[in-house]
């Protein structure tokens, strides 16, 4: 295995199935601590800070004889397939007690991280010095070429790795899936290696060890999904909220957050306060219209434009929803049915820069993990939204905080006050004073709404009151809120020094 064109090949797969692992962490952990951007970096830190621990054990490594460094390279991959093999079982069995035990949701990412998939990382890293070692002995006449191909072969297997993952594999494969190709690539390559290092006596030997991450991938292939659906975008999970089959209601979890309630029986059920108020404030801002038009950003249940169709509104709705799986559990596992409702798979921004149509009302109930994505916060994307509103329009948007702190409220209101002359928030009265986190409704326009309290009947009677607007000042006074924009909008940070609560 002295051939410079085997070694950069198999450097460069190597590095594609590492960086595959990367981004399957990120998706594995979703559902249980969510998608954001501390997930990324936590899952980016831990495998690097294996990648490094295991450069500097395969340069120690690589000081050997060749046919050493190969034997500690072939075994070093078996390790790699091992620890890989096994990262479902070690995240299912340690997710629950790590979360029950760190209340503090950034220690719980990490911790997770750094006990699933530190290992994988830092076996996958040894290879790297020690092929670079035997390409560079091998070809002593042109050490500087071979050690640039193997360096190239790295960085293409990474590049390749990370898209053939986040294109291919995890829609193709799912996730657990994605990771038993990778045992079985880790453990063909290390028996590779040690039977060029010794022959069929190391091969017996790597082929036994090789039983065993094999044995895992398959048993992880058994396992029960988490996901109902495992998404280009997210891991959705149908989960029944009832016992009785003849009056079912279902919720919609997308990664680790409630998206929606459905109910079966009574399409204009609103089970959940931010999507009553949703509702209540749009019908109320277009009370006595003979007909308008409303935009979602954001489908998730589809639970408010179900409910409309149900009532038979005068209205046209358009939906922005960037997942098309979303839309289709919506009409497989929530009884929504689409009807004349226009649903545009893509991001809402987008459509709304792409296209020139105004609305009556916009709706934002779009999140990543518990923020709403960054694009949709700022002043820039408010001027958008307004400069797509028909005279006497709203834009009413879903905003989660904590009440201890409000930072990201107080931020958002003083940039929406930038666009629109008059900025409300809603919130539900009711709400366990005890539990921090805390959803509120955002309305802006050019008006006050006429009332200050709305009320919905139904299996769940609910009321939403108007914050004053004496209220809302003392919020923006007491702290000091941040502008959003295009440029600077950090959200994840304002929200994530934050338990559940």
């Amino acid at each position: 295995m002295k051939q410079l064109w085997l070694l950069v090949a198999v450097q460069a797969t190597v590095a594609a199935a590492s960086l595959v692992v990367e981004i399957v962490a990120g998706r594995m952990l979703a559902p249980y601590v969510g998608m954001s951007l501390y997930t990324w970096t936590s899952v980016i830190a831990v495998v690097l800070a294996g990648f490094s621990a295991g450069h500097w054990i395969g340069g120690r490594l690589a000081e050997g004889t060749p046919e050493r460094a190969l034997r500690a390279n072939g075994w070093a991959l078996v390790l790699a397939a091992t620890t890989t093999g096994g990262a479902v079982f070690a995240l299912r069995g340690a997710s629950g007690p790590v979360i029950a035990t760190l209340e503090n949701p950034l220690a719980a990412i990490v911790t997770l991280s750094l006990l699933v998939f530190f290992l994988p990382s830092l076996f996958a890293g040894i290879p790297a010095p020690i092929l670079s070692m035997i390409a560079v002995q091998a070809h002593p006449d042109r050490k500087g070429r071979a050690l640039g191909a193997m360096f190239a072969a790295g960085a293409w297997g990474a590049i390749l790795g990370t898209l053939a993952a986040g294109f291919l594999f995890i829609s193709w494969l799912g996730s657990v899936g994605t990771l038993a190709v990778v045992t079985v690539v880790y453990a063909v390559l290390g028996l590779q290696s040690l039977m060029a290092a010794g022959g069929l006596r190391d091969l017996g030997a790597g082929v036994l060890a090789a039983l065993l991450p094999g044995g895992l991938a398959a048993c992880a292939l058994t396992l029960p999904n988490p996901c109902t659906v495992e998404s280009d975008y997210f891991c959705i999970r149908v989960i029944d909220a009832t016992d009785d089959p003849r009056f079912p209601v279902r919720m919609m979890v997308l990664d680790h957050l409630v998206h929606g309630i459905a109910d079966a029986t009574e399409p204009t059920a609103m089970l959940n306060p931010h999507v009553m108020m949703l509702d209540g404030l749009s019908r109320l801002r277009m009370e006595g219209r003979a007909a308008w038009s409303a935009f979602f950003i954001g489908g998730g249940s589809y639970t408010v434009p179900r409910a409309w169709a149900a009532m038979d509104l005068p209205v046209a709705v358009t939906v922005a929803e960037v997942d098309p799986s979303v839309t289709q559990v919506a009409q497989e596992h929530f009884w929504y049915a689409p009807g004349d409702h226009r649903i545009v798979h893509a991001d809402a921004r987008q459509t709304l820069q792409r296209e020139d149509t105004t609305y009556d009302v916009i709706v934002g109930d779009a999140f990543s993990d518990i923020a709403v994505p960054q694009h949709l916060i700022t002043r820039e994307f408010f001027e958008l939204v307004d400069s797509r509103l028909n005279p006497g329009g709203v834009y009413l948007m879903n905003v989660i905080d904590h009440t201890d702190r409000l930072d990201v409220l107080a931020s958002l209101v003083r940039t929406a006050r930038t666009v629109w002359p008059s900025v409300e928030v809603w919130a539900d009265p009711a709400h366990d004073p005890r539990v921090t986190r805390r959803v509120f409704i955002l309305l802006a326009g050019e008006t006050r709404s006429p009332r200050t309290r709305i009320h919905h009947d139904g299996p769940l009677p609910a009321d939403a009151v108007r914050v004053s607007a004496a209220s809302l000042d003392r919020i923006l006074e007491a702290r000091d809120p941040v502008l959003f924009t295009d440029d600077y909008a950090p959200i994840d940070r304002l929200l994530g020094d934050h338990g559940e609560g």
